[in-house]
């Protein structure tokens, strides 16, 4: 297996926290420069730090940050201009920014929150997609692994934007693929399912939540960060150098199965009624 990735530069956007940080670590541990991005200054430097302080014995890669908000076309471009001015090339990126300010009822949802998270999880991609798969081509090739959900495949009731947006996603990677390959660029994604990180605490801290999702994946297990993290060191490698339009699962099943049952914890907020559609007055 041809996992090596020493002497290569990567783009891990979304890199100051959970799986962005994760995949970083793990490109670095196999050899390859890691550029963290992301909004938070602190959080990069922290993962930085930590990241280096993994790197002990061995062949390891070299990492450092570059604050940048990946709905800001103009900060994207100056970010891949970065990553690619730091050993004069740019081998691949792993698009782990996203997130969503939206939840519950669909009648109910701040149309402001919800054009925020499209920008993030759509715009957001495509710039950063546009603008490093211009230095791929220039360089000959490259890979680039977008960072989806299984809420793109499986219903998620009252996931709000998040969902559709990350179907927007998996479109928009299968159609990129299918563009850049001709020049050796390859594009695919990964669809965690439940992953440990801050972001899910309140799911994997709660009885009630926690057993419906055990109840809906196959592998009675929460994912850990690492599950991703290998997967994209594996479609970043030339392991993986004839796989392109792919959107894989790394999700225990779940995707076999049915979305989570949010019903419990978001009642108390909306209502029965207001779940299913109702709107007071």
């Amino acid at each position: 297996m041809l996992l090596s990735l020493t002497g290569r530069t990567f783009l891990i956007t979304g890199g100051g926290s959970g799986i962005g940080k994760g995949t970083a670590a793990a490109v670095v541990a196999a050899g390859g420069n890691a550029m963290l991005a992301g909004r938070n200054a602190d959080k990069l430097a922290a993962a930085a730090e930590e990241i280096e302080g993994l790197s002990t014995g061995g062949v390891h890669g070299s990492v450092r940050y570059e604050p940048a908000d990946v709905t800001d076309e103009e900060e994207v471009a100056r970010l891949v201009a970065a990553a690619t001015a730091w050993h004069g090339r740019l081998d691949g990126v792993v698009h782990s920014a996203g997130g969503s300010e939206t939840i519950g009822p669909l009648t109910q949802i701040d149309s402001a929150a919800w054009r925020n998270t499209v920008d993030l999880n759509i715009n957001g991609t495509m710039y950063v997609l546009k603008h490093a798969a211009r230095e791929m081509v220039r360089g000959g090739g490259g890979s680039f692994v977008g960072i989806s959900s299984i809420a793109s495949s499986n219903t998620h009731r009252w996931f709000g934007a998040y969902g559709p947006s990350k179907a927007a996603l998996d479109h928009l990677l299968l159609v990129a693929a299918d563009e850049l390959g001709p020049s050796w660029v390859r594009v695919n994604g990964i669809r965690p399912g439940l992953t440990r990180t801050d972001m899910v605490a309140p799911v994997t801290e709660s009885p009630v939540l926690s057993e419906d999702y055990r109840a809906c994946t196959p592998l009675p297990r929460v994912g850990e960060v690492a599950d991703v993290a290998n997967l994209a060191v594996f479609l970043l490698s030339d392991a993986a150098g004839f796989i392109t339009g792919q959107i894989i699962n790394v999700d225990g099943g779940h995707g076999l199965r049915r979305g989570p049952d949010l019903s419990g914890m978001l009642e108390p907020l909306f209502g029965a009624d207001g779940l299913r559609g109702v709107v007071a007055g």
